[in-house]
């Protein structure tokens, strides 16, 4: 369509002598351009001149669409030898300039498209001053080891685009932010000083080139300052010392300036892989709250140092650093894509109004607010434009005075500038207010409540922990207390509930970013609160893994539970954007820590069951070996080549075969393998088939539980392999076969009813079960089973008699008793079930236990594994009444629905009773 079609708006004239001039000179345009151009020349003394400056240009372009005349002049400049180039771009700068501000004021482009084609002759400017200048350098023998073939890639180096150039935001009269940098690994380190010499050199002449005021004008304002430590180092660094500063020294402003940043001249891919190794640093693996108060301090200094409280008015206001202006909506959006973009990739976007959107697809800002938002940032920008356009300058201040006011005014199509005043005064009060909560959160103070002398010793101490050492922390910390104190005060037991925060922040290593967490999220008190007031063991877990909570802000964290399926596509997602294996490691461990946690407060806060709570803690080990596992065989493949034969074989054995893990569960694991005759595995390192699969084994193990930074995922237990710790940790498909079925025990037996394949060869998987079928149909018919079972029983509880009355798991019918006897019917029917519950219907339906007295043994089971779920979450010592609190004795009772301690000890006294009879019942046959 042609530029006049597409018109939608007109400025007023507001000098109507200028614009007159401007139609006259113009009178063989249509009707409507005329207006266009009348209007246009009428505001803004600038445009007026370069349109008649360059009035044949602009003739024959106004006859083409505005995005053929801009891709036109573009293409122009493309062959332009270095000594014209200075001339012909400031040339394409005056008429893009024109054509921009044309399209712009008569509503043929949008917003982000006048930014877009600014920005697209930004970086077509700087790509082809840095070109030729490096070029030159090349050419006079200053850059060692480049040719005339390094010019397309200028050497090695590259001009980032920062800011609003970086986002292809660019204001009408916008300086350029750029940050020049050269991939030091393309030269020899005896070369890289005179290189690096040469290519300061193109930088400085680039900057003049584009920046320098001439007869024509100048191309763009170019600044430099955005580079690591500007004060000390030149204008071009290499990407090695840039990196080593922002991983040292980088600052919160210098992680927000980086959103928009992208390479837009030079090397472009080296400025990818650059941005690439960036990344940990700008985007936080953490929710990072912290980022506010940082956000809040630069707005605030900016404020002050340029003069903006108070009132607001239209007159004289800072429509970019005034309230209510774009950097406030820049600051919003920034801000929180920096606390979140580390865990939410779909929140790094580069645009202002992308990054809202999606802040609004995520639920971190409401999408009317978001929508809101951007209507106001649009109209501001406009406002910017329009101030710019009348003498191009760079300036975002209002007139002070109404003959200015009105010449904006018409250039936004306004006839009555009072009015328009009003409603601009009305948006800029409106964004203060949207951002104003966000970054300014109420901070009315509350008194702190009486503490007891225990309490109020405890607090004073805190002032010497790690997490408080810091007057930032101190600061943020002082906020919170008189809150989090009134908190504590409407525990069960407040004194208890402290001392068990008082453990929690003894162990915290620091502190701000967390307490930024808490203030920006005063829920999440409640749930420390929670945790403390309940759960000793879980306020340790905290005080260690404090990262955890990041899970409970990020949306999901009270949704339905995706299954054991749906655990292992998100681990999936989140291990396909890590390639190195240490990272990916620890990666897992992270998500396992935050899984885990979910699962932890949801049974605390009676969200879930215990029953339901084995199952989802069983889905999160099931899901890291499903994943973990071939990345261990991969990574020990790449040093002595693949799997000989068939591969292998995880066995789950014990509680995580049954699936019923608690909070503190070990794994216990057999590996499997069929060499199929292979002796030797073919890598760098051959190996022979049984010493490949024994170190797998032990990789797997490492990769478990090896201390990393975050922590070890399992401890893990190969006892119940054959031969126990005397056997090989790897077992062959065939050796597993012959000693099941030749040489292992009865407790061996029936610890294989509840062998479940977790990760592996899917076809070895099934071969083996096929195994586990044959074994158990063959050695459960036997008396001898019963017999056995008795044996096994009486030593375990001569070796362990019952630890107290809160003993839940070893002793006569308690839960290591019911499952060996739910284990024995599986056997001795041949069964496959592996679950407890299904183990146990087992014995009734085929009658080796009556109907009363499975419902006793299930009775038991039920109560049993209620009392040890708690335990495990609630202390990682052996359950102690005392030790645990009011706050965890009154979680246990909630759990098992008992009236009282002593209605519940004479409870379990009980169950355990009657399931110990039918136990002895069996047995004796």
């Amino acid at each position: 369509m042609s530029f006049a079609s597409r018109l939608t708006r007109c400025p007023i004239p507001f000098d109507p002598e200028r614009g007159a001039e401007a139609r006259a000179r113009f009178d063989d345009c249509a009707p409507e351009l005329r207006d266009l151009l009348e209007g246009t020349a009428g505001c803004s003394p600038f445009l007026k001149s370069a349109m008649e400056i360059e009035e044949a240009w602009l003739r024959a372009a106004l006859a083409l669409s505005p995005e053929d005349a801009l891709a036109g002049e573009l293409d122009r400049l493309e062959p332009i030898a270095l000594s014209e180039l200075p001339v012909e771009l400031r040339r394409a700068k005056r008429r893009i300039a024109v054509l921009v501000a044309l399209a712009d004021l008569g509503g043929v482009w949008r917003l982000e498209e006048v930014t877009g084609a600014l920005t697209r002759f930004a970086d077509l400017a700087v790509d082809l001053a840095l070109k030729r200048l490096v070029g030159e350098e090349i050419r006079r023998g200053k850059i060692p080891g480049a040719t005339e073939e390094d010019v397309g890639t200028a050497a090695g180096m590259v001009a980032l685009a920062m800011g609003k150039m970086g986002a292809g935001e660019l204001n009408y009269s916008s300086d350029i932010d750029l940050i020049c940098l050269f991939d030091e690994t393309r030269y020899a380190p005896s070369d890289r000083m005179e290189a690096r010499a040469g290519l300061i050199r193109a930088t400085r002449k680039m900057a003049a080139m584009l920046n320098d005021r001439t007869a024509e004008g100048y191309v763009f304002r170019t600044d430099l300052r955005l580079r690591p430590d500007a004060s000390v180092t030149p204008v071009c660094i290499s990407m090695g010392s840039a990196e080593l500063y922002y991983e040292a020294e980088g600052r919160t402003w210098e992680r927000a300036a980086y959103i928009k940043a992208r390479p837009c001249a030079g090397d472009l891919a080296a400025g990818a892989r650059f941005l690439e190794t960036l990344r940990p640093f700008v985007w936080r693996k953490h929710l990072d709250f912290a980022a506010i108060q940082d956000a809040h301090d630069m707005r605030l200094r900016i404020r002050a140092h340029k003069g903006l409280h108070g009132p607001i008015a239209a007159a004289g206001h800072n429509i970019k650093l005034g309230q209510g202006g774009i950097r406030e909506i820049e600051f919003f959006t920034q801000t929180r894509q920096l606390i979140a973009g580390g865990r939410d990739e779909s929140l790094r976007q580069s645009t202002t109004v992308g990054g809202l959107r999606a802040l609004a697809a995520q639920g971190w800002v409401p999408e009317p607010v978001s929508e809101e938002l951007i209507d106001h940032y649009r109209a501001h920008r406009e406002i910017e434009h329009r101030l710019q356009m009348v003498n191009d300058t760079q300036t975002q201040i209002l007139p002070s005075d109404p003959d200015g006011l009105a010449r904006i005014a018409a250039m936004m199509g306004e006839s009555d500038g009072k009015a328009w005043c009003e409603r601009l005064r009305t948006r800029l009060a409106r964004v203060e207010s949207l951002t104003d909560d966000f970054f300014a959160p109420d901070a009315a103070e509350e008194a702190a409540p009486e503490l007891s002398e225990a309490a109020q010793a405890l607090v004073e101490g805190w002032t010497g922990y790690p997490a408080l050492r810091s007057e930032r922390a101190r600061t943020l910390f002082a906020r919170l207390e008189p809150d989090l104190l009134g908190r504590f005060q409407r525990a069960a037991n407040p004194d208890e509930a402290l001392a068990q925060f008082d453990g929690f922040l003894k162990h915290l290593p620091a502190g701000v970013q967390l307490f930024s967490l808490f203030e920006a999220n005063p829920s999440l008190i409640d749930l420390i609160v929670d945790i403390c007031a309940t759960s000793p063991a879980l306020a340790s877990y905290l005080s260690r893994n404090a990262g955890v909570l990041d899970a409970v802000l990020g949306g999901s964290f009270f949704s339905a539970w995706p299954g054991g399926e749906g655990l292992r596509a998100d681990l999936t997602a989140l291990l396909e954007r890590v390639e190195d294996y240490e990272t990916a490691l620890d990666a897992t461990r992270r998500w396992a820590k935050e899984w885990k946690f979910r699962v932890g407060v949801h049974h605390l806060r009676g969200l879930i069951e215990a029953e339901e709570a084995a199952a989802q803690y069983s889905d999160i080990a099931g899901a890291i070996l499903a994943e973990i596992w071939p990345r261990v065989t991969a990574e020990f493949a790449r040093r002595y080549g693949p799997c000989p034969g068939r591969g292998a074989v995880v066995l789950g054995m014990g509680s995580l075969g049954a699936e019923r893990l608690n909070a503190q569960s070990d794994l216990d694991l057999i590996v499997i393998y069929d060499a199929d005759g292979q002796e030797y595995s073919e890598g760098k390192k051959p190996l022979p088939a049984r010493s490949y699969y024994a170190k797998l084994t032990q990789a797997l193990i490492t990769a478990l539980s090896a201390p990393m930074p975050e922590g070890t995922l399992y401890e893990v237990d190969m006892r119940l392999r054959p031969s126990g710790r005397q056997g090989p940790v790897a077992t062959a498909l065939q050796s597993f076969a012959s000693y099941q079925m030749e040489e292992a025990w009865t407790w061996e037996h029936l610890a294989l009813t509840r062998a479940r394949p977790v990760a592996g060869s899917r076809a070895l998987a099934e071969d083996v079960e096929a195994i586990r079928l044959q074994v158990l149909e063959a050695k459960g018919r036997g008396a001898e089973v019963l017999a056995d079972l008795a044996q096994m029983r009486a030593r375990i509880f001569a070796a362990k008699p019952v630890d107290g009355p809160w003993e839940a798991k070893i002793g006569p019918g308690r839960l290591q008793d019911i499952e060996l006897l739910a284990q024995s019917f599986a056997l001795r029917d041949g069964a496959p079930v592996r679950k407890v519950s299904a183990q146990l219907r087992l014995g009734r339906r085929v009658g080796l236990v009556t109907g009363p007295q499975a419902d006793a043994l299930a009775q038991a089971y039920r109560l049993l594994w209620q009392v040890q779920a708690a335990a495990r979450l609630l202390s990682e010592k052996r359950l102690d009444m005392e030790a645990i609190g009011e706050g965890g004795r009154a979680f246990i009772l909630r759990e098992t629905g008992a009236e009282s301690l002593k209605a519940l000890e004479a409870r379990l006294s009980e169950v355990t009773k009657a399931a110990g009879a039918v136990v002895d019942q069996v047995l004796e046959g």
